[in-house]
């Protein structure tokens, strides 16, 4: 490979090859760019590997080439690719049949000393550690590769959706009114005159849109005053939601949602096949139709396994979930459930009630490995019925007016569901909290620093 000619920095420059391309380089001269992943010494050898976006690979170097330098210093190496001796290939590397012997290494950027090993297969860390440094933490392969994975989530969510000819759109943060109900909202000063709110959802707006468009869908922050420091609670979170217009039965709504999760968990079974190994795990099972069953049925279903008496209950706890999932993997082999019929004061004013049994309302939750991963169903596309129930909800018909003039001016059947990006990947790789699944999570304890720390 031609060497080039020195940048403004007086550092050697040429082409760069990323790391996953020298498995078909061997014999050839490269650069590489990278962090010093780990570094071990052997007498007058010493190996370090190397790290940038596309994987790990060993460099062989004398030790007067890399004199000083130690983990997550940035270098750029000059150096001839070989193929290693069949006894030292590394299969747990897709480089590991090659290795890079140093010609040239160049320090581009010098690291502080690290306050943990970063070297481990695993980073043996209290969750607040981890997230204290996630700057540095976010760069160890393992908890790279989750985002990966919620990469794929949110991706083929817009795959799937667009390959039903849905439009995408994105929803404001800022709303006049909480048309979720309950007191988990943040309220925020508005040109000091004010008060509005930080949205719990783009719900208000896809329907909205279903009058424009017929299919929308939006990824989304939505974020919730959640008093809660649970292992599945954020106040902020990247939802996936999607609405339809035109539907004949509720049903309609629920096979989209079915089609979508199905698409979603074989996208990620397919792209992070790797991943999936290292977290030694697999996608959920699920069959081609996902069992389904009513709340109330499902309450009974968890008393006669448990002797536990929930049968009254508007919702189901943490463990009824679990247990719920429980009794689907052993009866349907499928480690998706959905669960229909809630309760009409436990669903939002716009949700639709059941004709045959009113005190229930046409809408579903699916429930993955033991927690809620998406809520849906039809709404009210009625503009009387709608306003009456505004009152009812104590929501006030002037803030919800750009809401309500959708309806009054004609609005199809229609209906919709939310996934929640970050239960779906944390459920899929095994995590045991949520804050693990988010880039920079946020709750009642924690934005980006412990809110403890500040004066």
């Amino acid at each position: 490979m031609a060497h080039g000619i020195q940048n403004e920095t007086g550092l050697f420059c040429c082409m760069r090859t990323l790391i996953s391309e020298t498995i078909s380089k061997v014999g050839k001269e490269i650069l590489l760019k990278g962090w010093v992943n780990t570094r071990r010494d052997h007498g007058k050898i010493v190996f370090i590997d190397l790290r940038d976006r596309t994987g790990i690979v060993q460099i062989v170097a004398s030790p007067q080439l890399v004199e000083g330098l130690h983990s997550e210093d940035v270098i750029y190496v000059t150096g001839l690719v070989k193929a290693r001796p069949e006894k030292l290939v590394n299969p747990k590397l897709t480089t590991g049949t090659v290795e890079v012997e140093a010609k040239k290494v160049e320090l581009i950027s010098k690291s502080a000393e690290l306050p943990f090993d970063m070297g481990q297969e695993t980073l043996q860390l209290e969750l607040p550690t981890l997230l204290d440094y996630r700057p540095l933490t976010l760069r160890h392969p393992k908890v790279n590769a989750i985002f990966k994975v919620q990469e794929v989530v949110i991706d083929s969510f817009r795959k799937a959706l667009k390959s039903q000819d849905f439009f995408e759109f994105q929803s404001p943060i800022l709303i006049p009114e909480v048309a979720e109900g309950g007191a988990e909202v943040f309220k925020v000063p508005y040109f000091e005159k004010y008060q509005v709110y930080l949205s719990q959802s783009p719900q208000v707006y896809k329907q909205i849109l279903v009058g424009a468009y017929e299919r929308v869908f939006a990824v989304n922050k939505t974020l919730r005053a959640e008093p809660s420091v649970t292992t599945r609670h954020l106040a902020e979170v990247t939802t996936l939601d999607a609405e339809l217009g035109f539907i004949d039965s509720w049903l309609d709504v629920k096979e989209s949602a079915q089609r979508t999760i199905q698409f979603m968990l074989n996208a990620v079974g397919e792209q992070c096949k790797d991943i999936l190994q290292e977290f030694d795990t697999t996608i959920p099972k699920f069959t081609p139709e996902i069992p389904m069953i009513k709340l109330r049925e499902a309450q009974e279903i968890i008393f006669k396994r448990t002797g536990i008496d929930h049968r009254q209950e508007p919702d189901l706890g943490p463990e009824d979930e679990r247990e719920i999932c429980r009794w689907s993997l052993e009866e349907h082999e499928s480690d998706l459930i959905f669960i229909s019929h809630y309760p009409v004061k436990k669903r939002p004013f716009y949700t639709y009630p059941d004709p045959d049994d009113p005190e229930f309302t046409m809408s579903f939750d699916l429930l993955g490995r033991g927690t809620e991963w998406m809520t849906g169903g039809r709404r009210i596309n009625d503009y009387a019925k709608l306003l009456e129930n505004a009152k009812i909800w104590k929501l006030s018909p002037e803030r919800m007016g750009l809401y309500l003039q959708a309806f009054k001016y004609g609005m199809p059947p229609e209906g919709g569901f939310s996934f929640g990006s970050e239960r779906i990947t944390m459920h899929i790789l095994g995590l045991k909290n949520i804050r693990e699944a988010s880039l920079f999570p946020r709750d009642m304890e924690r934005v980006d620093v412990r809110l403890s720390t500040l004066k």
